[in-house]
């Protein structure tokens, strides 16, 4: 009930003036959002995690909102320094989309460069060298996609698997990593699992390679994305965050001199895989030359925002058109149910 609501209220503030008086005020336009999307579908992976993907129609629609808005898109880099020195203009908006999914090169960066927007792109990079697709998160797709033609039985080394349902689904990837593990198998070897499961369920695992859902940018991309404007930045190498310094810092270092080799540009931004951050974390990326840090906490930045803890909006198929309004104005960080509003 609590949806329905909030989109009410929202479209009753934005008839009342309320909403065009929140974006166009003093207190907005010392505060900053910063959007945040991860894969543009390149088949139908937004109707498999649409708290994740969209769909290149939904984006357009997002980018044609932000312009018909007013507002003002500006590059992280730059608008991350005129946070902190006060000087934004109206209604400033960032754009970063997390991992570096070959979707982003084939869907979002024509739409971007067609609408004149800048984006920043946290890219992780070990699979950028490896060209196949993101073993954890492919298995969850193949088990999604093949869920309705499976009649049931063995599958894998897991007997009689539920794929039926999303708990069914999780413990049979759970299940998949977990033999993963145990046999120590090497990227070659999860390859040729993905392909047998694929088999197994009755897909056409040659076309989805080839359709390269799931895989990364390849480095040549990369400096095709950094060439046209793009800022490729900081989301460690292999999409994770150990709580050791000295394996934290590798990630960091590997991660900027693989972004440097492809683009010719040292990184100065970061994205905490996942959203995954400590404490800690915070004087490690200071030593290592880290303007910003985005999180995966709903908010609006302000000065008073710590750099290494930037809230961003998680932007998704669940928000309506209403509902990014309001936070594109500053009015649903306005309001006392501002945490339903922007997190739901």
């Amino acid at each position: 009930m609590r949806k329905p609501f909030k989109r009410s209220m929202l479209h009753a503030l934005k008839l009342s003036g309320a909403m065009r008086a929140c974006a166009q005020s003093e207190w907005r336009r010392r505060r900053l959002v910063i959007l945040c999307y991860h894969g543009v579908s390149i088949d139908d992976e937004h109707l498999w995690e649409p708290a994740l993907f969209v769909s290149a129609g939904w984006l357009e629609g997002r980018l044609r909102l932000l312009r018909d808005s007013g507002a003002n898109v500006l590059p992280l880099g730059e608008a991350v320094e005129r946070l902190a020195a006060g000087e934004l203009p109206p209604q400033s908006v960032a754009i970063t989309f997390d991992d570096g999914l070959h979707d982003f090169y084939l869907n979002a960066m024509p739409l971007l460069r067609k609408y004149g927007m800048p984006a920043t792109l946290y890219l992780s990079t070990w699979y950028c060298r490896h060209p196949r697709p993101v073993f954890r998160v492919f298995c969850s797709y193949l088990l999604w996609k093949g869920a309705k033609a499976f009649r049931g039985g063995p599958l894998l080394h897991l007997s009689n698997p539920d794929l039926r349902s999303a708990k069914g689904r999780a413990e049979a990837l759970d299940g998949i990593l977990r033999h993963v593990g145990e046999q120590g198998l090497s990227k070659t070897d999860k390859d040729a699992l993905a392909e047998r499961l694929a088999g197994e369920l009755g897909l056409d695992y040659a076309a989805i390679l080839h359709a390269r859902i799931l895989q990364l940018m390849t480095p040549q991309e990369v400096g095709e994305a950094a060439g046209a404007g793009i800022d490729i930045e900081l989301h460690t190498h292999r999409h994770r965050v150990p709580n050791d310094k000295h394996l934290f810092v590798g990630e960091i270092a590997d991660n900027s001199r693989e972004i440097e080799a492809m683009t010719g540009r040292r990184p100065r931004h970061f994205c905490y895989p996942s959203g995954v951050y400590e404490s800690a974390f915070l004087p490690w990326l200071s030593e290592q030359g880290i303007v910003s840090a985005t999180t995966c906490e709903a908010g609006i930045a302000s000065r008073s925002s710590h750099p290494l803890l930037l809230p961003r909006v998680i932007d998704h198929c669940g928000l309506s058109p209403i509902e990014i309004e309001g936070c594109l104005s500053g009015l649903s960080f306005g309001l006392r149910w501002q945490t339903y509003v922007a997190a739901d």
